[in-house]
């Protein structure tokens, strides 16, 4: 039997205002994105060719058809790519991913855990993502966090349909980077919080996602929450109003 990748025809080097045109995931490009995006803790395994969290990833993507995907923070682009391809599947949408490319050896272990400064070259970026044809769809911004959301009006970029917080773990930037993405987003809009189910650091307080993600819990009538406790973790939650980030309890927050 055909594979279904096969009998769907490719999907290579189509640009974000290109439709229609296959689906991605086939075996070679799903070796590919094992080989070279180098998933760590999205309970993938290489063995069967299983993206693990990587096909939730595409699948929200491809469910909820947003126009502008925010990613912060990726080691070297597993969930950039997952998601970019499920934007370049549906034949609309951007990516904008933000990274300052910190590095352990310069910038330190507090910083950066395991950081290789991946994204320092523009063009070495722009090849990566060309491996798995989603140059065109994803930005790359290479700074803070902080530093990308106090310049977001310039940027002239749209509200955040989806987006996947992965940078600096600690308790406080978690929740920034949160409530951030909360002012950029509307109802309907779904956070993705990865490592939520790594307890030894957050029992050392090197890590405080578990910690966000309860406060986050607490506020039903903001949003929704389903977390898998699978590998290291990943949540998804659920914006209910259009301006949860004006609400007392998150602006407590911020």
């Amino acid at each position: 039997m055909a594979q279904l990748g096969t009998l769907l025809g490719p999907n290579r080097g189509t640009g974000p205002g290109q439709r229609d045109t296959g689906f991605s995931l086939d075996v070679p490009l799903i070796r590919t994105i094992l080989r070279q995006a180098k998933p760590l803790g999205h309970h993938e395994s290489s063995a069967d060719h299983n993206l693990g969290f990587g096909f939730l990833y595409y699948s929200l993507v491809r469910a909820l058809r947003p126009a502008h995907v925010v990613v912060i923070g990726s080691g070297f682009g597993f969930s950039v790519v997952c998601l970019a391809l499920a934007l370049k599947d549906n034949g609309k949408g951007r990516l904008s991913f933000v990274d300052p490319s910190y590095s352990v050896l310069t910038d330190g272990p507090f910083r950066t855990v395991g950081g290789t400064a991946q994204w320092d070259d523009p063009e070495k970026v722009s090849r990566h993502f060309a491996q798995f044809g989603v140059e065109a769809i994803v930005t790359h911004h290479r700074m803070r966090s902080d530093d990308f959301f106090a310049r977001y009006p310039e940027l002239d970029l749209p509200d955040i349909g989806l987006a996947f917080i992965d940078g600096s773990h600690a308790y406080g930037d978690v929740r920034q980077d949160f409530c951030s993405t909360l002012r950029h987003a509307r109802k309907n809009t779904y956070i993705l919080l990865h490592d939520t189910n790594i307890y030894l650091r957050e029992l050392l307080r090197h890590a405080g996602v578990k910690r966000w993600l309860n406060e986050v819990k607490k506020e039903r009538e903001l949003f929704e929450v389903i977390d898998f406790p699978f590998a290291s973790g990943v949540a998804i939650v659920r914006v209910v109003e259009d301006a949860a980030w004006k609400s007392p309890a998150s602006a407590s927050r911020r």
